[in-house]
């Protein structure tokens, strides 16, 4: 059998390799957290965990970006300045600075669960997407599900946790405008975290000097080797390049709808590893994000014969 370029394969095969890329990238969402908060809340400050995660992943991919070099032909100058902030460090520091403040259980509702709304808003506003039933109905889905989960209580204001929610909301908000902004463009997705990541390298490490200055960190050996690996090769090289691979076959709308099952992932993944067992309502939210991913990606729905 010969090889079917995903371009021209059927729908329902386009759907399904989408799907995989993007279940590969929420996956990797859904660990992050947990390890972010991890460091952050023991031996490791914001600012370490994102210098050691551009630093390692600009490191690696430095060759690509010196082989192939910036695409400004293709991208221009405004498109990699939204590469850089929005899926780089900056993205990184909200991100991980509001799980200084906030749980894990809402940086996954409040940063991947929101994010598929922005990008429905922000592809409605500037490029006049118009969206299926289904897919508003997804889109429904989702933010009852993100509720439901969330218990409401992840936006009520309250000690030093709305400062984690803002942030959340911050990140959720400008990777949105990242994902929107691959829409249209023919470039590698290795070559894009390329991009990303030693652009980030370059721009952070400074700033991150002239605030630590040159002390050691205060973690071990280990752990330093272990959060620069997750953090630089698995949470940023493999989870960027999954998920431009799911926006390159889907369309920004519909592979950012798959970051709302991080919510419903992360519930699940706190079974076996917290002994945490979701309540009946829960179980209610899991099943409505998952559903309204499903129609918000704009997976196939069976047709009725007469």
């Amino acid at each position: 059998m010969t090889d079917i370029p995903i371009e021209t394969a059927p729908p329902r095969v386009r759907y399904l390799a989408g799907a995989l890329y993007g279940l590969g990238a929420i996956a990797i969402w859904s660990s992050w957290m947990a390890i972010t908060r991890l460091g952050i809340t023991t031996t490791l400050t914001t600012l370490d965990i994102v210098m050691l995660r551009f630093v390692t992943a600009g490191i690696i991919l430095a060759p690509v970006l010196v082989k192939r070099g910036l695409a400004v032909d293709r991208l221009g100058w405004p498109r990699i300045a939204i590469f850089v902030v929005c899926a780089g460090a900056p993205y990184g520091v909200l991100a991980a600075g509001g799980l200084r403040f906030a749980p894990v259980a809402h940086g996954g509702i409040l940063i991947p669960g929101v994010m598929p709304l922005f990008v429905a808003l922000l592809s409605a506003l500037l490029f006049r997407e118009r969206f299926s039933a289904a897919r508003k109905t997804g889109y429904g889905l989702i933010l009852v599900g993100i509720l439901v989960i969330a218990g409401l209580t992840a936006l009520t204001p309250g000690e030093t946790k709305t400062i984690g929610h803002l942030l959340f909301l911050s990140a959720a908000f400008v990777w949105a405008c990242y994902t929107v902004a691959l829409r249209g463009i023919s470039i590698d997705p290795l070559h894009a975290a390329a991009i990303i990541s030693v652009g980030s390298a370059i721009l952070f490490l400074p700033f991150y000097l002239a605030i630590h200055g040159f002390a050691p960190l205060g973690a071990s050996t280990g752990e330093l080797v272990f959060q620069a690996i997750f953090q630089g090769v698995v949470a940023t090289i493999l989870s960027l390049v999954l998920f431009a691979k799911a926006v390159s076959i889907l369309g920004p709308s519909s592979g950012a709808a798959f970051g709302a099952l991080v919510p419903a992932v992360s519930t699940l993944l706190a079974i076996p590893i917290l002994g945490e067992i979701p309540a009946p309502l829960d179980w209610f939210g899991i099943l409505a994000v998952t559903l309204g991913v499903y129609l918000a990606s704009g997976g196939p729905l069976p047709r009725l014969r007469r």
